[in-house]
């Protein structure tokens, strides 16, 4: 690998990249690129280094990896397109010895693919507007493909370590790694860079990371907590700032922001502020929940002789949240008379749907399992209870908000009192709640923003039925499950049925 051109003399020449990051708003951004390729600061642009990443010198040698924690649009995403540039189309990679037919590639990843496209765009702004960067494009580019004349593919790419593994790499682009799990990903974002990295061994290029932070966890704060500042690897560059740091000349940007600090100060502070937030810790362990999984169980069919339980959590169809069903039993053994709720069914009809034709299609599921009620949330006021009674099924309204039927949950997981199906949707929901305390000591569990739970709000919500609905005849007649007792219990479940005896 050898560089054609420093970056200094690429981001001074306006035939370059002079007109991508010019003026005074961009020179915070000018020192990172500089001083992450091992290239020499002035002493100006090194008091600028420091207030950025906490170390007095730059490195003396090109970094393998660039962090940077900085608030939304603070112009990160325009500066790392530049650098995927300079690595693809300034540096002669001759010495690498590809074997014939083989292609290396710069991957720009994120969450899902769609998210990565604005870099995408940076970058194949900057090759098209650049004359000599143009005449290295092979034909037109793709959605997702930039292909090079020197055998260099830039490509978009969703967070998924199996389409990572593989191919040589002159650099890598993480967008945004910080919502990789929480905006629904299934792979663990330590998981996803340990296979990026070998593939960068072999030319020496970069892994570049950018992120606006959220919670102290995962690997952009454990990152940061290792590597920024003076005691931090050298080859590993972390820079910490807020949005107006790095992008003061919008001045509509500016009242933005003051208003986001106005409005929620806390959100603000990650946003744009570009500090991790305090008092939000993962609900449960994936540790916990892979302990209390039935691994190639995706669903149990109704049998004769159990009583089911059954939840719902409704959406009117337009949005995007699902409607979701689950479905749920108890067993007690014999002999130790420990009582284990298990999961039967989870279901979810994403939007859009017809609310009706949900609700018809849910009333036939429970007729297999012998339901003629469900419980769900108090959503939308009547219309769930209208619509399941039309199909023949009464709809009672849960004693419990969401917050309250996750705090109930969480000592079932932990004493491994369940038996969750092997549904990877419904796993992602339930080990990225979140636990939030607010400053009077209050805790709340929900999803993080742009998340869903909507699948475990319904599964955790069926699991309770199981041990709140039982006691009101189990300690009259039985066990429900019980030869002896079977008789009283389908006496019970008729009369139910006639609308007598209420709720059990």
């Amino acid at each position: 690998m050898r560089f054609t051109m420093t970056m200094r003399a690429a981001l001074e020449d306006p035939e370059i990249f002079g007109t991508v990051l010019p003026g005074e708003s961009w020179a915070a951004w000018r020192v990172v690129l500089i001083a992450a390729n091992g290239e020499p600061l002035t002493d100006d642009e090194r008091a600028i280094f420091a207030e950025l990443t906490g170390r007095e010198r730059e490195p003396d040698e090109p970094c393998d990896e660039v962090w940077g924690v900085v608030g939304r649009r603070g112009g990160k995403t325009r500066a790392f397109a530049v650098a995927a540039v300079y690595r693809a189309l300034l540096v002669d990679y001759t010495d690498c010895n590809l074997a014939p037919g083989q292609r290396f590639r710069l991957p720009v990843i994120a969450a899902v693919k769609e998210q990565a496209v604005q870099a995408f765009q940076y970058i194949l702004g900057i090759i098209q507007e650049v004359p000599m960067f143009a005449q290295e494009l092979m034909g037109e580019p793709t959605q997702d493909t930039i292909r090079l004349s020197n055998r260099i593919d830039i490509v978009v790419t969703a967070a998924n370590f199996k389409t990572v593994r593989g191919p040589t790499l002159i650099a890598c682009i993480c967008d945004e790694i910080a919502f990789w799990r929480i905006e629904g990903h299934a792979n663990p974002d330590k998981e996803i860079l340990r296979s990026i990295r070998p593939g960068l061994a072999t030319t020496g290029g970069p892994l570049l990371v950018m992120s606006s932070p959220y919670a102290k966890k995962g690997i952009l704060f454990e990152t940061y907590k290792e590597n920024f500042g003076p005691d931090g690897d050298p080859r590993v560059l972390v820079l910490q700032a807020p949005t107006l740091r790095m992008n003061s000349s919008l001045p509509r940007l500016r009242r933005d922001v003051e208003k986001a600090y106005r409005d929620d100060p806390e959100s603000a502070k990650a946003e744009y502020g570009a500090q991790f937030r305090d008092g939000i810790s993962d609900f449960v362990s994936p540790e916990v929940v892979d302990a209390c999984t039935d691994f190639g169980v995706a669903e149990r069919a109704p049998e004769p002789g159990i009583t089911y339980r059954a939840f719902v959590d409704p959406s009117g169809g337009t949005g995007k949240d699902a409607f979701t069903l689950a479905i749920a039993h108890e067993v007690k053994d014999p002999k130790t008379k420990k009582r284990t709720q298990i999961l039967d069914l989870v279901r979810a009809i994403k939007p859009p749907f017809s609310p009706s034709g949900a609700c018809e299609q849910y009333a036939e599921i429970l007729n297999k399992y012998r339901l003629h009620q469900v419980t769900g949330d108090n959503y939308a006021d009547e219309w769930p209870k209208e619509m399941m009674r039309a199909n023949g099924i009464s709809y009672e309204k849960s004693d419990k908000v969401k917050n309250a039927i996750y705090g109930a949950f969480l000592p079932l997981l932990n004493s491994q009192s369940v038996r969750l199906l092997d549904h990877p949707e419904m796993r992602r929901e339930l080990v990225n709640l979140e636990r939030s305390t607010s400053q009077m000591g209050r805790d709340t569990i929900n999803h993080p923003n742009n998340g869903h739970d909507d699948l475990i709000n319904a599964a955790a919500g069926a699991l309770l039925e199981c041990q709140t609905k039982r006691n009101i005849w189990e300690d009259i007649i039985g066990d429900p499950n019980s030869e002896e007792d079977k008789a009283a219990w389908r006496a019970i479940e008729w009369q139910q049925r006639l609308g007598g005896y209420g709720s059990w």
